[in-house]
């Protein structure tokens, strides 16, 4: 207290403005409040640890949503710290730092709208009402705001002028079977590159989702490339249409050698598979 008093008496005799010392104070709060945030999500990767059952080497994955609920405390700690972040913090960040906090972000707080009906539910959809699906619901505090999901991921994530990164979409987890799986582990700046680019692979070699159809020589892939094939064909990493994208995964879509070699080709017919939304649970 004699140190505040001491620094306070300091600044006006040096003719220095109040508002001069709040803008000093607000600065120090706010770098404070950035630094003070985990990049690493540690608290997000131990849930995930604990509650995600990882199956066939990693191509899916399944939700103990009955254990996060018994943890729902925890899981409420991190969104928090998710929540107290705000726009101006968030600008500070690198896009590393950026891309990780959204894509951890949209699958807690998925798991979160899960939890508010869990186990009396058999799908995501069974949270729609009419005209408000989902996705659009606005229920998580981020930003100063209260935001959707697809606030997250049309508005943020798939902002093409920001990320441009369409393996997005195998990070993010709508609570279904037909997702790609949810990771085991949070989204990190330092390492997010290595993780998407397995996120693909992964999500490329489960054959339940995507896969070379022998007898009728198509390709058959998840309607994920269907919604978002715009994504998938602006130029990413010189990618311009998604047989040129599946080309890249031949290895993971078939395991004939001539199979490959017509993927490669980027001369093949693609079949979108119906989608299934039923709860990725473990029960």
């Amino acid at each position: 207290m004699k140190i505040f008093f001491k620094f306070n008496k300091q600044i006006a005799t040096s003719n220095t403005s109040y508002f001069s010392v709040l803008s000093l104070l607000f600065l120090l709060i706010t770098s404070f409040s950035v630094s003070a945030f985990d990049h690493e999500h540690s608290a997000w990767t131990n849930l995930l640890q604990a509650h995600i059952k990882v199956l066939n080497n990693g191509q899916s994955s399944q939700v103990d949503y009955l254990g996060f609920k018994q943890n729902r405390s925890k899981l409420q700690v991190y969104l928090n710290s998710l929540s107290v972040v705000s726009e101006k913090d968030f600008s500070s960040f690198t896009k590393g730092e950026q891309k990780s906090f959204l894509i951890n972000a949209y699958n807690a707080f998925t798991i979160d709208l899960i939890l508010t009906k869990y186990p009396d539910l058999e799908s995501i959809n069974d949270l729609g009402r009419l005209f408000i699906n989902p996705w659009k619901k606005r229920f998580i505090d981020l930003f100063g705001k209260t935001i959707s999901l697809d606030d997250i991921e049309h508005g943020k994530l798939r902002n093409s002028d920001t990320y441009d990164d369409p393996r997005i979409h195998f990070a993010v987890n709508c609570a279904s079977i037909g997702c790609p799986p949810l990771r085991e582990e949070a989204f990190i700046a330092s390492k997010i590159d290595a993780q998407l680019d397995e996120q693909s692979t992964r999500f490329l070699s489960d054959h339940t989702r995507n896969r070379f159809d022998e007898k009728n020589m198509e390709l058959n892939v998840s309607k994920i490339f269907k919604w978002y094939d715009d994504d998938f064909e602006k130029g990413y990493r010189g990618i311009e249409s998604l047989e040129q994208f599946f080309a890249g995964y031949a290895e993971q879509l078939t395991d004939s050698k001539t199979a490959q070699e017509v993927i490669r080709s980027q001369q093949v017919d693609i079949k979108f598979l119906d989608y299934d939304w039923r709860l990725n649970d473990t029960q």
